[in-house]
């Protein structure tokens, strides 16, 4: 419970809109467009590569069949780091974060939310537990876990994966 003196404060700045200096993070949306580099941002990388061909096994190198997407890794003031997989076309198609907080996944997966929300209680009803979240489902992949000060996770939309590229590639 907040002291007198104290719940004034807080109510005064909440009233008043002192929080509005807060920076907002900005995250990619899954099936959409990556995110700009919010100003809290203390690293963002930008790395080209190939899918594994299927014909090879290996990682291909300007192959017709193989896809090219680019990985953009971006580090927060809050320490959390988080990876888009983007597209050749410029749409995200998977994310991967881990660090010290939570992302907000509601961001993050966007329209994605509600099926990763109705997946989550799901599994939760039939283990009567919390813990690590693995929601698999045709169209959606979201592997989540972790404890504080340490989270991590990655989320892919299957039908979207460059040919060659899996899953697993999503870290």
């Amino acid at each position: 419970m907040l002291n007198r003196p104290l719940r004034a404060v807080v109510r005064t700045a909440l009233t008043t809109g002192a929080f509005a200096a807060v920076p907002s993070f900005a995250w990619a949306v899954l099936g959409g467009a990556p995110m700009t580099t919010p100003s809290g941002a203390t690293n963002a990388v930008v790395t080209t590569a190939h899918a594994a061909s299927a014909a090879t096994g290996g990682i291909a190198s300007g192959t017709s069949t193989s896809s090219p997407y680019s990985i953009r890794s971006t580090t927060f003031s809050t320490g959390t780091q988080v990876r888009e997989y983007i597209g050749a076309g410029g749409t995200v198609f998977g994310i991967a974060w881990n660090g010290p907080r939570m992302p907000d996944l509601q961001t993050l997966l966007g329209n994605y939310f509600p099926q990763y929300a109705s997946g989550v209680k799901a599994q939760r009803a039939a283990r009567h537990a919390r813990g690590p979240v693995a929601v698999e489902q045709s169209d959606l992949v979201v592997h989540s876990g972790g404890h504080m000060g340490s989270f991590f996770g990655q989320a892919w939309l299957p039908s979207a994966l460059p040919a060659g590229l899996t899953g697993a590639d999503i870290k």
